[in-house]
């Protein structure tokens, strides 16, 4: 299983930027199991980039290629089956739906399609530290617990790729470091791996590549 970048480039992004670049208008491969961290500063295009992979948008020009074949052909079910069993996301704006409760935002995924060897959503709440918050409203929990609730719900589907856009931006350190080894845990069963992009190095994840959007 690989993802497999053909000359990507976005089509809005200025020429200086994308001539920069580690990753636009490159040819490269993210191999199950690696560890990728993309260091992107704001104006890179870093959350289109992530867009892209999860196959959002297709503003772009250059191919993206799931197991050699192109994700911008997909039907409507290779899409939809492409996002329930093959990669799985933490979008930088999170994407909950604020008028239910955590655990219903994170049960969704359980629901459509479960992971059976993930750890209960009880556990992962705890070493998260948002077992109070399992049943309340998402839009009342603080953006910090609302990126452990997003982080959870995302662990929940199989996968063979994590795809993490600024995962910990809102929490400290410490809290990062437990969400980062929950992660790790979760990916290492499936035999999966971490794409992971944020505006600086991330220094307690151990990458096995870093590149510079």
């Amino acid at each position: 299983m690989q993802i497999t970048l053909q000359q990507l480039s976005p089509v809005f992004l200025e020429k200086e930027k994308i001539d920069q670049s580690q990753i636009w208008n490159k040819d490269l491969v993210f191999n199950r199991g690696e560890k990728i961290q993309l260091v992107a500063p704001s104006g890179s295009g870093k959350t289109s980039f992530i867009h892209f992979l999860y196959a959002l948008r297709n503003d772009y020009t250059g191919n993206i290629l799931f197991n050699n074949k192109n994700i911008n052909r997909f039907t409507a079910e290779e899409t939809a089956n492409y996002r329930s069993s093959e990669v799985s996301i933490v979008f930088q704006d999170l994407r909950l739906f604020a008028d239910h409760t955590a655990v219903e935002n994170i049960s969704i995924k359980k629901i459509l399609n479960p992971y059976p060897g993930a750890l209960p959503i009880e556990e992962m709440a705890k070493r998260l530290g948002i077992t109070t918050k399992l049943n309340q409203a998402a839009n009342i929990c603080s953006y910090g617990e609302q990126q452990r609730i997003a982080i959870i719900r995302a662990l929940q589907q199989p996968f063979c790729f994590l795809i993490l856009d600024e995962p910990f931006s809102h929490l400290d350190e410490a809290n990062s470091q437990k969400a980062m080894l929950l992660i790790e845990e979760e990916v290492e069963k499936r035999n999966a791996g971490i794409i992971l992009a944020d505006l600086a190095e991330v220094n307690f994840f151990n990458a096995n590549r870093t590149l510079k959007l």
